[in-house]
């Protein structure tokens, strides 16, 4: 299975394809982290089997660059120029209901709010590829009434850069562990580049998720990119 994702935080793309893995041994991902490239992405053959968008992308205009994935991918045909359903999913930091049901209007087949627990995101996407549609609860709130997604405590309009705001909760250490953790290196490799032992990764990634207040590496690593918004 072909999975495009396209997202302009790294950490956003490296913590769902860190989940999605889940999905089988089979899964092969593609990325964009501007609308150009997901226009590229989606002019390429093969084509994905399912798009992971964010709303809100470099060179977006409004929705239209969701409107025109999901009319690119619902024309598409398989190799024996058959139809066949390839389903678009909005992945937005935006808990709107408004914004939710606008692109769920668009032919969208799902909505996953960035602030989802892992487990969700993956049975969402499983949904999805199974020919169903994922709403999130959040399309159910009235209005305006969605409170910010990110997990992190501190303030994100206090002036400082996402490096000052990890500096003033992790060590050096366990941002160069989080850093290596957002490239998607399991725990061994982590050991291996940073020459400490296993063990001392999972000490140092407990250490990230009290600190980020956080359950684990996907969550850690939107929880990380939370602090530059």
């Amino acid at each position: 299975m072909r999975i495009l994702i396209a997202d302009d935080h790294r950490l956003i793309i490296e913590g769902v394809k860190l989940k999605l893995r889940e999905l089988g041994d089979d899964v092969e991902f593609v990325e964009a982290e501007s609308v150009a490239q997901l226009n590229q992405r989606l002019a390429e053959s093969p084509l994905p089997d399912i798009a992971l968008i964010d709303m809100a992308m470099p060179g977006a205009e409004g929705t239209e660059h969701i409107r025109h994935a999901v009319m690119r991918l619902r024309e598409a045909s398989d190799e024996r120029g058959l139809a066949r359903a390839r389903p678009v999913v909005v992945l937005s930091g935006t808990e709107d209901s408004s914004a939710i049901r606008h692109v769920l209007d668009l032919g969208v087949q799902g909505y996953i709010p960035k602030s989802s627990p892992p487990d969700v995101i993956l049975n969402a996407v499983r949904l999805v590829v199974g020919g169903g549609v994922y709403v999130p609860p959040e399309a159910m709130k009235p209005a305006g009434s969605a409170m910010p997604s990110s997990p992190f405590p501190l303030p994100a309009s206090d002036g400082l850069s996402t490096k000052e705001r990890l500096a003033s909760v992790l060590t050096d250490r366990q941002i160069d562990v989080l850093k290596l953790l957002a490239k998607g290196r399991p725990n061994k490799l982590i050991a291996r580049d940073l020459g400490i032992s296993e063990g001392t990764v999972k000490i140092h990634l407990a250490a990230i998720f009290r600190a980020l207040h956080v359950r684990n590496r996907l969550e850690a690593l939107v929880a990380a990119q939370n602090l530059g918004d």
